[in-house]
């Protein structure tokens, strides 16, 4: 990895979000650093390889270690990225190694720590066809299927988004970094956060003009649109529409019973489960100081089996990680087929059985069963174009999978 200044890493901002997953890389226990208070500059004795030193003093009153480090360092440098490095033992308070993040440091302590180093990713062209809802020289718009993860990471290397679009804009094999350990989704992907990234894909030889960036995501087995820039011009400016939430965006959902009111908005903030770090989680900022606010509006669009099942319409004010997902399983009706937010296969059967008939019970049990995906979708998006300024507004309907089960569900005798 070759150092750059901050300003030029700037500059390149567009690359910022193309692979924004992240999984460090471990290192030494400890190198001695010098001291150079809010430093990005690697220490003498560390190579260009090896991460950034950091060396600074507390002060003010308490506050968690990764928050702190995180405060003193260049935005590019991720939050997560500095919760990696204090896990795999690169941070040290007063001389002693602390491997907790939530560690408790107080004005006058002296902290030291190794920001662990970026392991490169590639991405290979891969010939996967696309979707393609919309493409001009300046942005491209398709309809992800379930199942395809955006970008390489840990455990999902080829067949992503990704790697078709290296393919589909003719480009090479393309690097980039990635940063903290991962089970996946362990940390929080949104929007919000890839804005923020400046980790970086490498394109050698390629030009600016062509280089493809992610400016959103979708989870793996959430399908329907997301919009790519093409260009430099494009990605900043569909980036700061996200950050700025004049981007529209609707999801349809098949969820688990339907909900008690027709229409509402979900005002709860969500953080990482103490529990379980696969999932998020409502959590106050009382308990978590890391939870952040979010807030879903929902319509309930159709009711299935007399109230057992319902199609409902989502639209986002912010864009936390599986947002939906958990502020579904908040109003007591989580996604069917959402085994991770409460709605399994069992939970389906337990909201559809009483209000069927139970001759038709059988029937009810093979349909969830052939469930295989938390049943999101999402169905619209509109933003304004970089170069013309139009505002252009995009829909794909359900795919075959929730259609075919919208269908089988609506089919049901709702006697009771």
């Amino acid at each position: 990895m070759i150092m750059r200044s901050i300003a030029s890493i700037k500059e390149s901002s567009f690359m910022t979000s193309l692979l924004s997953s992240t999984c460090a890389t471990s290192l030494p226990l400890r190198q001695k650093s010098r001291r150079v208070y809010c430093s990005h500059v690697p220490s003498p004795s560390l190579s260009t390889e090896s991460g950034l030193a950091f060396d600074g003093i507390v002060q003010g009153g308490r506050v968690r270690l990764d928050s702190w480090i995180a405060s003193q360092l260049p935005s590019y440098i991720s939050r997560a990225r500095v919760q990696s490095s204090i896990r795999l033992g690169l941070a040290f308070v007063n001389g002693q190694p602390v491997d907790k993040i939530s560690y408790s440091v107080r004005s006058g302590d002296h902290v030291e720590c190794t920001i662990a180093a970026l392991t490169p990713l590639r991405a290979e062209p891969e010939q996967i066809d696309l979707d393609i809802v919309f493409e001009d020289e300046h942005v491209l718009v398709v309809n992800k299927p379930a199942h395809m993860v955006t970008h390489p990471a840990p455990g999902n290397w080829n067949g992503t988004l990704v790697n078709a679009l290296v393919h589909h804009c003719k480009l090479p094999t393309v690097s980039g970094p990635t940063g903290v350990d991962l089970n996946d989704e362990d940390y929080s992907d949104t929007e919000d956060e890839m804005l923020d990234r400046t980790n970086m894909m490498v394109f050698s030889g390629v030009p600016p003009a062509v280089r493809p960036g992610i400016v959103h995501r979708l989870d793996k087995g959430t399908s329907g649109l997301l919009v790519i820039a093409k260009d430099e011009h494009a990605h900043e400016h569909l980036s700061k529409q996200f950050k700025d939430r004049t981007v529209n965006r609707s999801y349809l959902s098949l969820t688990c019973g339907s909900p008690n009111s027709k229409a509402g908005c979900i005002n709860a903030a969500i953080g990482r489960d103490i529990h379980n770090r696969t999932r998020m989680a409502v959590i106050s900022h009382s308990t978590n100081r890391m939870a952040r606010n979010a807030v879903s509006g929902y319509e309930v669009v159709e009711i299935l089996v007399n109230g057992g099942a319902a199609l409902v319409e989502w639209k986002l004010e912010t864009g936390r990680t599986h947002q939906i997902r958990v502020h579904a399983q908040y109003l007591g009706h989580p996604l069917l087929g959402d085994d991770l937010y409460g709605g399994t296969k069992g939970a389906a059967l337990s909201f559809i059985l009483p209000k069927i008939s139970s001759s038709a019970h059988g029937k009810a049990k093979k349909i969830v069963s052939q469930i295989q995906r938390p049943c999101l979708h999402a169905a619209t998006l509109g933003f304004i174009h970089p170069r013309s300024l139009e505002r252009l507004t995009f829909s794909c309907p359900l795919p075959p999978d929730i259609e075919e089960l919208w269908l089988q569900l609506k089919s049901f005798d709702i006697a009771v």
